[in-house]
């Protein structure tokens, strides 16, 4: 194991801790205690004309301020799951991706301020995503397709951390916040500090934090009774998830100017996290990013073209995962994204953008479980986007939004000699979209979506070749394969009356070119030959990347209603049934149904709620994919407002109160990696 992040996140403590202290002792000029110094829960990754949520043809949910704190676990899947619509791959409890509708790896696009996250968590579970919940100021997730505006990786939805790390907006004073918290079922042990100082004109950002977690506790065995008794797996380590503790910290620096009509900025960021896989008992990986990011953005320019907006990123990515003290394998993925959008004064009544999006990366494995080869991948698109709202019928307003992408995708692996069939690729992807939201009247509304999608393949659906040992499975891609291709429908009704709403909404999606990882029922040795002996020890079930036609469709709810003054009952549920037209056959890793329930009461300083999370049995299977159980997850929370000048809460939070054996069937690892046992976890926040 190596010992460079603990260091680092002792350094990181170090810095922070002071930093926390300031923000604890600072003046009351700043906050008093009813003062909550949140942002504005603005959504812009839905829709580039920045428009609130409740005003978007696509569906989106926004975790924001105090409920984003409040909600904030040690990974962005985990953070997210049980948001109607999406789940977590929870490969363990230190590296987890959104799956949205059933869609997850490159058809869910991670943004990091509308910037594409450059790592290597789409290429395996087991590699965590470069984003620590604990800086982020904002969550956007978009489900249903939204490649028109971010590529197509977006086809299952985005998610967009927003961190303000480079700030938007002129800061007159000393804002930020601080938040530590301390148990949990791996007995974490976290800080951070976010601060923003400004003269009006120049605004200054940094932020830090630090992580650290022990393994894991568990009820129950790690492996689950379905495993040992379909394969004979030994029922071991009751009570913990070993290899399953992780160290992490980071911290950022950003500045801008600040204009009446704008800014322009710049951003550093350093990430570090060293966790163990839980897959493989003696492996952790060691994680690092560095990332340079360059926004600016001016408004009200003219009667053509009123808005500007610019971003790109730069990241240095690498991670190794070591066994014993030795490098096994090491992962680097290094490259520049950006885009150029224009934003049109309204021609009649159209509005909309014009955008320009650009993408270089060189990625390489090196060492053992190098299965992909070094890729260089460039992608160029232009997309347009437009809205158009009319008066029909002397009803309320209707507003349709229309748009297309169009982008040119080249991959060269042809430096790899392990396979011959590893050569360059280019790909001509185009997708659009029409949609419409009606507003029947000052309550009700309902919004539709029909799209078009095209994919081009990634680096490893055509190139791999190799053992992979995080998943347990010998991979390999194919490199014929043409673009994935996909059309989809999307339609929801909406109500919201005062403190009360409510959506529901149906999907479905069918795509012509589906290109998944199936388990062909064979065996590999590692060196890839084929295993003839069923009983050999040294060989892995082989996975084919393979096209065929698929379907996705579902259902997803969720309602807040406000019973008396003080006390709101939440409600939210999802569906999702995925199928293989080609064999009739389900898809693995679906999450099954799922529906909650919660009673949330605020009454001057104390808040407290309970939410009930019922997810049923998942038998509807893949082949060679067991099925899970159904679980209740029982969670409660208790804040509390301290009577002092600053805007201070306390919190605790209860998680698991049944202690029931939870294993998300959309984890690859949910038959040896359930979630935590029963704990209780306290914290403190407070803004200024």
């Amino acid at each position: 194991m190596s010992t460079r992040a603990p260091a680092l996140s002792k350094a990181f403590a170090i810095k922070a801790i002071p930093l926390a202290l300031n923000c604890l002792l600072i003046n009351h000029v700043w906050a008093d205690q009813t003062t909550n110094i949140d942002l504005p829960t603005i959504s812009v990754t839905g829709n580039p004309l920045g428009l609130a949520s409740d005003a978007l043809v696509v569906p989106v949910s926004i975790l924001s301020g105090r409920e984003l704190s409040l909600k904030r676990e040690s990974t962005l899947g985990d953070t997210l799951n049980g948001i109607p619509g999406v789940a977590a791959t929870h490969f363990g409890p230190n590296a987890s991706r959104p799956v949205i509708r059933g869609l997850d790896a490159e058809r869910v696009r991670i943004m990091q301020n509308g910037v594409g996250v450059l790592d290597a968590s789409s290429l395996s579970f087991d590699h965590a995503v470069t984003i620590d919940p604990l800086v982020i100021e904002q969550i956007d997730v978009v489900r249903g397709p939204a490649a028109l505006l971010y590529g197509g990786s977006a086809v299952g939805g985005v998610v967009n951390a927003i961190d303000h790390r480079i700030p938007t907006e002129s800061v007159t004073s000393i804002i930020g916040r601080t938040e530590a918290r301390l148990g949990g079922p791996n007995s974490q042990n976290n800080l951070a500090g976010v601060v923003d100082v400004g003269n009006g004109k120049i605004a200054i950002h940094a932020d830090a934090y630090t992580r650290k977690t022990s393994d894991l506790n568990i009820p129950g065995f790690a492996v689950s009774s379905r495993k040992n008794q379909a394969d004979g797996t030994a029922l071991e380590n009751h009570g913990k998830l070993l290899n399953s503790s992780a160290s992490a910290d980071g911290g950022a620096l950003g500045a801008s100017l600040t204009f009446d009509n704008g800014y322009i900025g710049a951003s550093y960021a350093d990430f570090n996290s060293n966790y163990g896989t839980v897959a493989e008992p003696e492996v952790r990986a060691d994680m690092k990013s560095q990332r340079w990011d360059l926004a600016s953005e001016f408004k009200d320019l003219g009667n053509i073209i009123n808005r500007v907006k610019a971003r790109m990123a730069y990241t240095d990515y690498q991670h190794q995962e070591i066994e014993g003290g030795t490098v096994g394998t090491t992962f680097k993925n290094n490259g520049v994204e950006g885009s150029v959008e224009l934003g049109h004064a309204k021609f009649s009544s159209i509005e909309g953008v014009v955008g320009v999006q650009f993408q270089n990366t060189r990625f390489e494995a090196l060492g053992t479980e190098a299965f992909v080869p070094p890729v260089q991948t460039q992608n160029h698109a232009i997309y347009v986007y437009e809205e158009m709202p009319l008066n029909i019928w002397n009803l309320e307003k209707l507003k349709l939004s229309f748009g297309g992408r169009a982008e040119h995708t080249t991959l060269d692996a042809s430096t790899w000699a392990k396979s011959p069939t590893a050569q360059a690729a280019s790909f001509n992807a185009y997708s659009y979209a029409l949609g419409g939201l009606y507003t029947l009247n000052p309550n009700w509304s309902v919004a539709s979506n029909l799209s078009h999608n095209e994919r081009a393949p990634s680096y490893f659906e055509l190139y791999a070749n190799g053992a992979h040992l995080a998943t347990g499975q010998y991979e390999v891609g194919n490199a014929n394969f043409g673009k994935e291709r996909s059309n989809g429908l999307d339609a929801q009704i909406r109500w919201k009356d005062a403190k009360n709403s409510f959506s529901f909404g149906a999907y479905y999606t069918r795509f012509s070119r589906f290109l998944g990882l199936l388990d062909t029922g064979n065996r590999r040795l590692m060196n890839g030959d084929p295993d003839t002996i069923p009983s050999d020890a040294d060989s892995l079930p082989e996975a084919k990347f393979s096209a065929f036609a698929a379907s996705f469709k579902g259902l997803e709810a969720e309602g807040k209603f406000n019973l008396v003054d003080n006390l709101d009952l939440k409600l939210r549920g999802d569906y999702v049934r995925a199928s293989n037209l080609d064999n009739s056959q389900a898809l693995p890793r679906i999450t099954p149904i799922r529906l909650g329930a919660g009673l949330h009461y605020q009454k001057n300083a104390l808040g407290a709620r309970l939410d009930v999370l019922h997810a049923f049995k998942q038998n509807r299977t893949a082949a060679n994919e067991l099925a899970t159980d159904g679980y209740t997850d029982v969670s409660a929370l208790v804040t509390y407002k301290l009577p002092v000048k600053l805007n201070m809460e306390l919190f605790a939070k209860a998680n698991n109160l049944l202690n029931q054996e939870i294993r998300e069937h959309s984890s690859f690892l949910k038959d040896i990696s359930p979630a935590g046992e029963r704990s209780v976890l306290i914290g403190m926040r407070a803004d200024f």
